[in-house]
């Protein structure tokens, strides 16, 4: 199973011939490759996994994608409490 997780784009290079970017998630940016996303440019939202871009997200998606992780982080503090 893989885990993928939403950030959007902030910034977009090429370092040594690879299509890269600085993605944001939340307050943590990092660096990704955009090879598999060709298209991505700032603003928009990618799903990464392991350091790679492998799809693009609308906004909607994306939010709808956020809203499930804090739904999930409340049900697990119900449970742990």
């Amino acid at each position: 199973m893989c885990l993928g997780i939403p950030g959007k784009v902030i910034e977009v290079y090429e370092r040594d011939g690879t299509k890269m970017g600085k993605v944001e998630f939340g307050k943590i940016k990092r660096e990704v490759c955009l090879s598999f996303t060709p298209d991505a440019k700032p603003g928009d939202y990618v799903i990464v996994h392991v350091g790679f871009a492998i799809s693009i997200l609308n906004e909607k998606e994306a939010m709808e994608i956020f809203k499930t992780f804090k739904e999930i982080s409340r049900i697990e503090d119900e449970i742990s409490n």
